[in-house]
């Protein structure tokens, strides 16, 4: 693609950065084919060509972001299915990102969007408020008829959240028998209130696989939420503080991994490099972030405990497979763990969960979610699989089957106890 940047702008990095991304589309088409909310609108600007087009002249021209191109942009749900598919290696993540944080500084939007998006920002990433948050959101579901679309969803979304768990709180959990490896893990921010047994089962099987888990006093907040909503100073202070509190677990002694287990974080994580150019503690970080799933292949699975031989629908979360390349494993693992592992229609299309994406555009996400939905309920499962708290809420949210994270089912193959979504479904 031909750009026409001035050489005034291409000393901005960040614009040199774009140019580059740009220059390397060569218009082809293959992107629309799998991107989720061409396939559902049908319109070519809701397709990632057609929002490379608007980026392209918006940053071309400097000028302040329209309403128009924020409605493209904001209908972009970053699962990064374009970057799978793309033949000529179009970063469009990179891209879409910068579009984004374009449009936070240049675009007043509407009162009532701009208000939703900062409490989001405020609530999402903070436990204390976010728990507040939904003992609040369950309080008012009898009233939900009469909210406006966006908070009816938030509403809907909301379950009541677990209570606290000590297995997230800055301690250090030794390896059972032999240390072979020693890792930092995420506890995350949505995950830890609204389900905890995914934290403690992936303690569990790790520590169970030789690995001493360390939770790092001061470690929050990865950034990826409001990093994705274009809200770059308040993404970059909390990764900062994670990444700091990091950084110190790893100078007192070398860490192997930092392990995540959310893979919405995980892609993000490892960008850290990306994210702050230059910084070697950054890079570090970037270099030892791996899935859950990541580590315990690399391990071996121990060896398995007798328990029921499910059919297990794995779903695939984008953040998984488009954004860390991660597709294997998880289902490996599975199928070593002695699962029956099945495989829905179209895995690669989204869920429509993608962060806040389905608080923010409910009524795309709600089609997504049927066609999900279907589409591994088709299969006949006993139970889905997911690494994603996002994908988890966002299906669980539609259908009957019970859903559990993989590292739950592979805790429970290993000797941990039965998910707490299987106790009354075996």
């Amino acid at each position: 693609m031909q750009t026409s940047f001035t050489e005034t702008q291409l000393k901005d990095p960040a614009l040199t950065e774009a140019n580059g991304i740009l220059r390397t589309c060569v218009h082809c088409g293959f992107c629309t084919a799998t991107c989720p909310t061409y396939l559902a609108l049908g319109d070519e600007l809701d397709s990632p060509r057609g929002r490379i087009y608007l980026i392209k002249d918006m940053l071309e021209k400097g000028k302040p972001a329209t309403a128009e191109v924020t409605k493209h942009i904001d209908r972009c749900l970053s699962c990064l299915s374009c970057m799978t598919t793309c033949p000529s290696g179009v970063h469009y993540m990179h891209l879409v990102d910068q579009a984004r944080a374009y449009i936070e500084q240049t675009y007043e939007r509407p009162w009532a969007e701009r208000t939703l998006r900062a409490l989001l920002a405020a609530v999402l990433p903070n436990p204390a408020r976010l728990r507040l948050a939904l003992i609040g959101a369950a309080l008012a579901k009898p009233f939900a008829w009469a909210l406006p679309k966006q908070l009816k969803a938030m509403v809907a979304f909301a379950q009541p959240p677990m209570a606290p768990s000590p297995w997230d709180s800055p301690q250090v959990f030794p390896a059972i028998g032999q240390r072979r490896i020693r890792v930092a893990l995420l506890t995350g921010c949505v995950q830890r209130v609204v389900n905890t047994d995914i934290n403690e089962a992936t303690i569990r099987l790790l520590t169970r696989h030789g690995v001493e888990v360390v939770i790092a006093p001061g470690a929050g907040c990865c950034g990826a939420l409001t990093h994705h909503m274009g809200k770059e100073a308040q993404a970059k202070a909390t990764a900062a503080a994670t990444l700091k509190a990091w950084i110190a677990v790893d100078k007192e002694t070398k860490l192997d991994a930092v392990v995540i287990n959310t893979s919405g974080c995980g892609t993000t994580i490892k960008d850290y490099a990306h994210m702050f150019p230059g910084d070697p503690d950054a890079a570090r970080i970037a270099f030892l972030a791996k899935d859950i799933s990541e580590v315990i292949a690399q391990l071996g699975l121990a060896r398995r405990v007798e328990h029921p031989r499910l059919k297990v629908a794995y779903h695939a979360a984008c953040s998984l497979q488009h954004g860390q390349k991660v597709t294997s494993a998880p289902k490996d693992l599975l199928r070593t763990a002695g699962f029956t592992v099945l495989e829905p229609k179209d895995a690669h299309l989204c869920c429509g969960s993608a962060g806040v994406y389905n608080l923010l555009q409910p009524e795309i996400a709600s089609q997504l979610k049927d066609w999900k939905v279907t589409a591994l309920e088709n299969t006949a499962p006993d139970v889905i699989s997911a690494g994603n708290i996002g994908c988890m809420v966002q299906i669980g949210s539609g259908s009957t089957v019970p859903i559990v994270h993989t590292a739950e089912l592979l805790d429970w193959a290993t000797g941990g106890p039965t998910p707490r979504a299987l106790k009354n479904r075996l």
